[in-house]
């Protein structure tokens, strides 16, 4: 086994190519903390900075894609000349959310000989003038000297689609509940779930409202190209915003984590029962659904243990969500369709369940 200073993606943390970008590489302790869902704030710096130099690296291709278009060589500009005078606001803009699939979408369309619309990137660092500018409130969280500001984008034009209907534009009736409510999650995260509260507020930067699912049931989603958004309904009950925020935090941890480390081969025909779904799943929906759902089980345990609202629910769907992960975890590691690095990532993963202990009792059955 490599020791834990190694790096499992390639590169090396710090260094530089010849095009002046960094090379981004994970080291094995961190690697394995990401995989157990205790990376926390310093495993989403590293990943952060792995998702600056890919848009920066969109950006350029761009440029070399549509080497005439004036309107996009002066927007470039305008961002090359944020990151010298604010680096702070030149980050904000590049790491919008829905920044990584508008310019992947604008690529595809140079390839196949469509006109782009190229003058996105002007609105995307016109609209970073301000916190929340021209997206919706930015909100500013704290409980117990923890701080969390996101903004809700119920407004943003180019809001990612995210599998379900958005919400907006909100009233401010509308906009005065979600406030409320995140506030409320956000104190049961800090209180009960430091430490994912603590990688939340360290990563996720955008909430989009979406519409409830038909049957009224409270929906959440994330996007593999939206680095730094979540999206969700608005529940009733603020333990299941809680919980929303941590399941697609991680779904948005690990598409950053793929983006450094591939962890399966693409794929391909083969597909795998989810024990949470009724539709078998290619082996990447299945690493992802396994991933946020220990995150699901944890959530549960902490809440058991607590012992505040309705116990007998986090037990009831502490003990359902630590059996399906196990179990999916188990499916992942029997595919072989996982790289090395996939296949460590996958064993952490198992651990990390067996970890939390049998329902209950405590982590590791004490």
């Amino acid at each position: 086994m490599a020791g834990t200073g190694e790096v499992v993606a390639a590169g090396v943390p710090g260094a530089r190519g010849a095009d002046g970008l960094p090379r981004h590489g994970v080291d094995r302790a961190t690697f394995r903390a990401i995989a157990g869902a205790r990376g926390g704030p310093e495993a989403v710096r590293l990943l952060r900075a792995g998702q600056l130099s890919k848009r920066v690296l969109l950006l350029l291709a761009l440029r070399r894609a549509a080497p005439d278009d004036e309107g996009y060589r002066a927007a470039c500009a305008e961002v090359w000349a944020l990151h010298r005078a604010d680096r702070a606001r030149w980050e904000e803009v590049l790491l919008r959310p829905e920044l990584d699939a508008w310019a992947a979408d604008c690529l595809r369309g140079l390839a196949a000989g469509e006109t782009v619309p190229l003058g996105g990137l002007g609105e995307f660092v016109r609209a970073g003038a301000g916190a929340g500018a021209g997206f919706g409130p930015a909100l500013a969280l704290e409980c117990d000297g923890l701080r969390w500001g996101p903004v809700i984008d119920h407004l943003g034009p180019r809001r990612v689609d995210y599998g379900r209907p958005p919400a907006g534009p909100l009233d401010p009736v509308e906009l005065g509940r979600w406030e409320e409510r995140l506030a409320q999650a956000w104190q049961i995260l800090v209180r009960r779930h430091r430490r994912h509260a603590e990688a939340v507020a360290a990563c996720v930067t955008t909430v989009v409202p979406l519409r409830p699912a038909p049957g009224g049931e409270a929906v959440s989603a994330a996007a593999r190209r939206a680095y730094g958004g979540v999206a969700a309904s608005l529940p009733g009950d603020p333990v299941l915003l809680a919980l929303a925020l941590v399941h697609e935090f991680l779904h948005v941890q690990l598409g950053a984590l793929l983006d450094l480390v591939p962890l399966h081969r693409p794929n391909g025909a083969a597909v795998y029962h989810a024990p949470w779904r009724p539709d078998l799943r290619p082996v990447g929906a299945l690493l992802q659904g396994t991933y946020a759902h220990l995150g699901v089980a944890d959530f549960w345990r902490a809440e058991a243990a607590a012992g505040e609202g309705d116990r007998a629910r986090a037990e009831r769907e502490f003990a359902r969500w630590r059996a399906h992960t196990g179990a999916a975890s188990g499916t992942l590691l029997a595919s072989g369709e996982l790289t090395g690095a996939g296949m460590e990532f996958t064993r952490e993963l198992d651990r990390a369940v067996r970890g939390l202990g049998e329902p209950g009792r405590g982590p590791g059955g004490a």
